[in-house]
């Protein structure tokens, strides 16, 4: 029986990519105006977007700890093997959660075939994983080769490279000190982020989005497989100007050919406001292409 791809709305994937592959995707769940919602169901990325610019602020609650219990169960009582992949577990509960909950199910299905891999990643990173993963499925791979496969690229193997518009949201998030993110968004200043060891990481800082944009094209040169078949994720906080000015870069200076763009969804758009722009993409940790047929 083919291996089962589950993941959470935090990996930011298209829905025709989402549907495409059948990927079972939790949601997260989304709080504003003193109101719960259901990432996806009831509140969309554009109505997190609207908040933000109303000055109103959306916050996110992990994906619930019943919803973990109903799909293992499910899945347990049909003999049915899946593979979870989850949101970094150094920014959410939610892979903790998840962990719990296939404790209690497997008392009561022992046998069950349920995996949980954490990805470390988030966005697109995480997105990427999750495509392959599927695309392996779909292709006939075993259930442990896939595995493996999704546990080698969690290991520091996708990139995440991106900038902030505004450092309001970081502050709000703990991120940065009051004091830097007031004067950083007073002089234009945007910060160069990556993902390592599944939390998000500052490690420089530009002034102005050109030059954000710019930098994030050097940093994909310096660490990409550097093959023009590579497939390369770009997201963006409700700005698909930045996005398509990217992508126009690394087609026209590196030669790159496949592209999955795609907007922030509203678990990470919550944390990081509007206007960051974010390249993901294969390392040379572990260097095989990417499987992606994807134009």
């Amino acid at each position: 029986m083919s291996l089962r791809i589950v993941t959470d709305s935090a990996c930011d994937l298209p829905t025709h990519i989402v549907e495409e592959y059948d990927i079972h995707v939790l949601p997260f769940l989304v709080y504003l105006e003193g109101r719960e919602r259901v990432d996806g169901v009831d509140i969309t990325p554009e109505e997190v977007y609207a908040a933000i610019r109303a000055d109103k602020v959306p916050t996110t609650g992990q994906v619930p700890l019943e919803t973990f219990l109903t799909v293992f169960t499910e899945y347990a009582r049909e003999g049915t093997p899946c593979l979870y992949l989850s949101f970094s577990s150094k920014l959410s509960g939610t892979c903790s959660t998840a962990r719990l909950a296939l404790q209690e199910v497997k008392r009561a299905y022992p046998s069950a075939q349920i995996t949980i891999v954490d990805t470390l990643s988030g966005s697109l990173g995480q997105g990427l994983i999750v495509l392959e993963a599927a695309q392996m499925a779909r292709m006939g791979k075993p259930a442990e080769e896939i595995i493996q496969h999704v546990q080698q690229r969690s290991q520091n193997n996708i990139e995440h490279v991106f900038s902030v518009d505004d450092l309001r949201y970081l502050y709000r998030g703990g991120r940065l000190k009051f004091t830097s993110a007031f004067l950083g968004s007073l002089l234009n200043v945007k910060p160069i982020l990556h993902v390592k060891d599944g939390l998000m990481v500052p490690f420089q800082k530009v002034r102005g989005k050109k030059m954000a944009v710019k930098r994030i094209v050097e940093l994909v040169k310096e660490r990409s497989l550097g093959h023009p078949e590579q497939l390369i994720a770009i997201s963006h906080a409700d700005d698909p100007k930045a996005a398509d000015q990217l992508k126009a870069l690394l087609k026209d200076t590196l030669g790159y050919r496949k592209f999955l763009v795609n907007k922030v969804g509203s678990v990470l758009g919550c944390h990081i406001g509007i206007g960051g722009v974010s390249a993901f993409f294969v390392n040379t940790t572990y260097p095989e292409p990417n499987i992606s047929a994807l134009p």
